[in-house]
């Protein structure tokens, strides 16, 4: 799958290029919305308003009007820090929240539905990186949440009506914490468990996220440590849950 790319909203998203670091002070530039546009035109009745008084004030002081220099300079500086930091702030990066569905998700081919989990896990806050590939030990998706817990997931694409079997539980129990430090093992399938795989993840502590399990984790936007009730470190528990309970 290309490193470039990303998926978003149902659509494979080419990744932009680093941004150049920004020059410092102020850049102006044409509004490009309306919303800009009526704020630019109140800042200009504004700062014509400033103006005018300006100019009545300096006709009254003569001589003295240099003592307004240091004013103005003083007002000019404060509207560009303030302009400045307002600027930062807008350009925070900030993780955009995919937008699905299950008809997306069923389009999906394996891989992008990997991406599309991992994108997933990022909105509900894990540091998640996609390792799924050939030889990737029953791991599509590696995540650490804020509380230090590290997620392991291995994603199955279906067909619908298509059933997981008790061999990927298996394969998640056999390298999940000996191989990748797993505390939480989660299944995640598009489709559902057979009877054997959900009851034995349930003994040996494997989650399992079935389609309805997904759907209220896509469509609801519920967390991934909510959806599958694990509480913090402190009252952790590792146990599976069923799309049953």
């Amino acid at each position: 799958m290309p490193r470039d790319r990303y998926y978003r909203r149902g659509h494979w998203v080419r990744k932009a290029a680093p941004a150049r670091r920004a020059r410092r002070g102020l850049r102006l530039r044409l509004p490009r919305t309306r919303a800009e546009t009526n704020a630019a035109i109140t800042a200009l009745i504004f700062l014509t308003c400033i103006l005018l008084r300006l100019l009545r004030l300096l006709a009254g002081l003569g001589t003295r009007a240099w003592l307004l220099v240091p004013l103005a300079v003083g007002g000019w500086w404060l509207v560009a820090v303030v302009a400045r930091r307002r600027n930062r702030f807008r350009r925070k990066p900030s993780v955009g929240r995919p937008r699905l569905s299950l008809q997306h998700i069923d389009a999906l081919s394996p891989a992008q539905f990997e991406l599309a989990i991992r994108d997933l896990m990022i909105r509900d806050g894990i540091d998640a990186r996609h390792v799924g590939r050939r030889g990737d030990q029953a791991a599509d998706v590696l995540g650490k949440d804020r509380a230090g817990r590290m997620f392991v997931v291995q994603c199955k694409h279906t067909t619908i009506g298509g059933r997981v079997g008790s061999h990927v539980m298996y394969e998640v129990k056999g390298t999940a914490e000996p191989v990748h430090g797993a505390d939480v093992a989660v299944v995640v399938t598009n489709g559902g468990f057979t009877r054997d795989a959900r009851a034995w993840g349930e003994r040996h502590g494997i989650h399992c996220v079935d389609r309805e399990r997904l759907s209220e984790w896509i469509e609801d936007e519920r967390s991934l440590a909510r959806l599958l009730g694990v509480r913090s470190r402190g009252g952790f528990e590792l146990g599976a849950r069923s799309a049953d309970h």
